[in-house]
């Protein structure tokens, strides 16, 4: 029996690199075993969504997101509500792509990132829901959590990174005061905040070390609060990031673990944004889930550290 596997890719991101690459990339799961054809995303709302949903019911059995964070995002957010769900591969080609970053997947070539699935090695991935919304890598509010969708598409194109840096710049001069009631598993936060973070992986804006412990199925987000709204306390943190992780025993930070989370506005007239995976994802309050190894994913198993995983790697099948 053909064993199917589609791309849908975004043929406008990380400047037009999957659209160069496509027929090579076709080529490579051709040579894996898989009939493969490609959809290219459009301008219509959720329109990786609804492909993803489309091919996951038609029985493909492989999926590509190939794109930015984004793309991926709606990809998942496709399939994740299904009782039968396809296996996953990714290409990015975006600014930041946390979630590639995480799985040690090539950013900065697709064609080698498309290569992966020659090796035939797959990590069922822990999923996030936020009310009705899923996500991959992260949930977050607080100001400098809108900082990814405050920059323009144009310039992400444009200067890649770069935008990220001056816009946080711009940003971290004018953090605002949130107050916040946070509930978690073991306990619970109710007080003023600058920002919280809930991580699925170890990858957050391109930081590898704001959750150097994270474990990518063992079923638990990363609850990180940042309690702290002073100017010189943000960057005492920024600096014990960068220093190898050091900030999680920071008195400013609460650093937990937990499967479930509720987040909710103590003054009920303040609007809190919620993002996901870099994109608005509505306002509190929010019931966060966490769904323990619910997508198996293409990953470079063999870049990843020991200690990423709790379960073994799967292999396809012949």
């Amino acid at each position: 029996m053909t064993r199917r596997a589609r791309i849908i890719y975004n043929p406008t991101s990380g400047r037009e690199a999957i659209r160069r690459d496509l027929v090579d990339i076709l080529n490579v799961y051709e040579m894996a075993g898989y009939e493969t054809s490609a959809f290219a995303t459009t301008a219509e709302p959720k329109s990786a969504e609804k492909e993803a949903r489309r091919a996951a019911e038609a029985g493909f059995e492989l999926l590509i997101a190939a794109g930015g964070d984004g793309t991926i995002n709606e990809v998942v957010n496709g399939i994740a509500p299904l009782a039968t769900r396809p296996r996953l591969a990714i290409i990015p080609s975006g600014t930041t792509n946390d979630y590639a970053r995480a799985l040690a997947i090539p950013r900065d070539n697709p064609l080698e990132a498309a290569k992966l699935i020659l090796a035939g090695q797959t990590a069922k991935m822990d999923v996030g829901r936020a009310n009705d919304t899923y996500f991959i890598n992260i949930a977050a509010g607080g100001s400098l959590t809108e900082l990814t969708y405050q920059v323009p598409s144009k310039l992400k194109s444009m200067y890649g990174y770069l935008a990220y840096v001056v816009k946080g710049a711009e940003l971290l001069t004018h953090v605002q005061p949130i107050d916040v009631r946070i509930e978690y598993d073991e306990g619970s936060y109710e007080g003023t905040a600058s920002m919280f973070f809930l991580a699925l992986t170890n990858s957050v804006g391109g930081f590898e070390q704001i959750v150097p412990d994270a474990r990518l199925d063992d079923g638990k987000f990363t609850l990180l609060i940042v309690k702290t709204t002073k100017f010189s306390d943000m960057l005492g943190l920024i600096g014990e990031v960068l220093a190898g992780g050091r900030h999680v025993e920071n008195e400013n930070l609460i650093y937990v673990k937990s499967k479930q989370v509720k987040i909710e506005a103590l003054n009920d007239s303040a609007k809190i944004s919620i993002n996901l995976d870099g994109e608005y994802g509505g306002d509190v309050p929010m019931v966060f889930q966490n769904y323990q190894q619910h997508i198996e994913m293409v990953a470079n198993i063999a870049g990843m550290a020991d200690d990423t995983l709790l379960s073994e790697p799967l292999k396809l099948p012949e």
